[in-house]
């Protein structure tokens, strides 16, 4: 028998190779847009004249007035303060109304797939340029026309609703499952089948849920509208708040506040509804 060869075995390794890490790609814009930036918010805070000896007193000046407003509210006013909210809130609706019926059709001219290319910047930029101007301005252009009347409220409501509504549709639009749309079309289905049956199904949902939402920005919009004097609630509180009626403001707010918060919790639970379903409602 021959003798097994128990010796160790020596085994050589490669000498470790120095890995350098890659180097980090310079962007020297990239530090000058930030000290730019920097720079200009520096700027623009100094050019700002703030009074510091009356921005030292603002916490008491505001516990003041909230005193002098809520400590003992004109309730005697409730009442008119009421009727003034709910014109307030039919400004709301009819603006929302007119800028449905417009920015709806709108919207799929504007979204990709459906709308020539033309037609279809041409909307966006529209669109863009109506979310670009508040309502209060546009209120001020159509005030020459209609005069101090709360259909010059609902009017730029209407005008800025358009704007934003029509935004929300095209992206909900294209937001949609292609698979439904493609079975349109393997089935031969026109343009006008493949809108009717592909997309809006998947996008009624969204589309509501918008408008219930536009809904609730034009009722605290419809507010502040009211400074320009075109009726409502706003209109009310600019009245008093100049002859410093305190106690009757106070009052005011009170009802804008309940009401507001009353159309915000139920057009949020439909909302909610429709875009959840009555299953995740439970659930929740």
């Amino acid at each position: 028998m021959t003798a097994l060869n128990t010796a160790p075995r020596t085994t050589r390794t490669a000498p470790a190779r120095l890995v350098t890490p890659p180097a980090k790609p310079r962007r020297p814009w990239r530090t000058v847009l930030t000290v730019a930036i920097t720079l200009l918010v520096v700027l623009v805070f100094w050019s700002v004249k703030v009074d510091w000896a009356r921005t030292a007193n603002l916490p008491a000046d505001i516990a003041r007035y909230l005193w002098l407003m809520f400590s003992n509210p004109a309730w005697d006013k409730v009442p008119e303060a009421l009727w003034q909210t709910w014109r307030s809130v039919e400004m709301a609706w009819v603006g929302c109304l007119l800028g449905i019926v417009i920015s709806f059709p709108l919207s799929f001219l504007a979204a990709r797939g459906i709308g020539p290319a033309p037609v279809r910047l041409a909307l966006r930029g529209l669109f863009s340029l109506i979310r670009a101007v508040p309502e209060i301005v546009i209120a001020i252009v159509i005030l020459s026309v209609t005069g101090l009347t709360p259909l010059t409220g609902a009017l730029a409501l209407a005008v800025n609703g358009i704007g934003t509504l029509g935004k929300w549709g095209y992206e909900a639009i294209e937001g949609v499952h292609p698979g439904p749309i493609e079975a349109v079309n393997a089935a031969g289905g026109s343009r006008w089948q493949t809108v009717r049956w592909g997309i809006w199904p998947q996008a009624a949902p969204e589309f509501v849920s918008f408008w219930l939402y536009r809904f609730e920005i034009n009722v605290r919009a419809s507010a502040v509208l009211g400074l320009i004097g075109v009726g409502g609630i706003g209109d009310m509180l600019t009245s008093y708040t100049q002859y410093r009626e305190w106690p009757t403001v106070g009052a005011l707010l009170i009802v804008v506040i309940i009401v507001t918060i009353a159309i915000d919790l139920t057009s949020g639970a439909i909302r909610r509804r429709i875009t959840e379903g009555s299953k995740a409602r439970d659930l929740a």
